[in-house]
């Protein structure tokens, strides 16, 4: 067992830090689609009558013509338009409180957006919904192969966001720690970290033991000096972990009293 396969399904913060993102369920995403098709057939019943109005004296040919580009417009611009607007919603999605994002998490753009609408006349409307269907029931996150193509996903925003419970500091490497010079860890090495430990009860004692050792002798070389000996690979790896988080938030504090003082010292100079 090695490291990478400590990729996450969740997205991650800037620290490295794992938020499992709620999923949209297959009914949800269902009801989105529902009421998305509602929308278009209530947006195609309008353009059939603007047009029925302004080419009343064509012929049935160019009519018939300029309705199938209306409906492929339609099709495809409501979609695009709105989840780039809105960065991952339709109107179905606003309804049931569903949102589209990046498999990292962030927001989707024009691109994730044409992707998906493209791929969705395929897969929902020229195939009357079964290849997304299928899609949704048999892949990981309920993804469609719009989805899969734009490597998106879609979650429920309504639902509570699981934040992971903070590394604790071990009492024992508490002193050596404050004094400890810990580098900045890489993004992945810490989020690696945190997972192990996270996870390192369901482990078998053997994978434990060699992933462990293994994290614990990458993450030595970005802290100097070493920890006393005898304390277990884990140890010193929660012991790094709660120090990054303190240092981290008492240099958030420091900014945020910075940009406090600028501003009320910008307010006290004459206009």
């Amino acid at each position: 067992m090695g490291i990478g396969e400590y990729a996450t399904d969740g997205a991650v913060t800037s620290e490295a830090v794992e938020v499992d993102l709620p999923v949209a369920t297959v009914l949800q995403r269902c009801l989105s689609g529902l009421i998305d098709l509602v929308v278009l057939v209530v947006a195609l019943f309008l353009a059939s009558l603007v047009i029925g109005l302004v080419i009343a004296e064509v012929s049935n040919a160019i009519a018939q013509s300029l309705f199938v580009v209306t409906l492929v417009l339609l099709v495809l611009g409501i979609p695009i338009t709105t989840e780039t607007i809105t960065r991952g919603k339709t109107v179905g999605k606003l309804t049931t409180g569903l949102r589209t994002v990046r498999d990292d998490g962030g927001p989707i753009g024009f691109r994730q957006a044409v992707v998906r609408g493209l791929i969705g006349w395929v897969e929902i409307y020229l195939a009357q919904a079964t290849i997304a269907l299928a899609a949704v029931l048999l892949t990981s996150r309920n993804r469609r192969v719009g989805d899969l193509a734009a490597g998106t996903y879609v979650i429920n925003e309504r639902q509570t966001i699981r934040l992971p419970v903070p590394t604790a500091m071990p009492p024992q490497l508490a002193g050596w720690a404050a004094g400890a010079d810990i580098a900045a860890l890489p993004d992945s090495l810490a989020l690696a970290t945190r997972q192990f430990l996270h996870r390192a009860p369901t482990l078998t004692p053997q994978s434990r033991a060699a992933l462990g050792t293994d994290l614990a002798r990458q993450v030595a070389r970005f802290v100097a000096p070493a920890p006393p000996p005898g304390h277990h690979p884990e140890t010193f790896l929660a012991a790094v972990l709660a120090d990054r988080r303190r240092r981290d938030g008492e240099r958030l504090e420091r900014e945020g009293r910075l940009r406090e003082r600028v501003v009320v010292e910008g307010e006290r100079l004459p206009d």
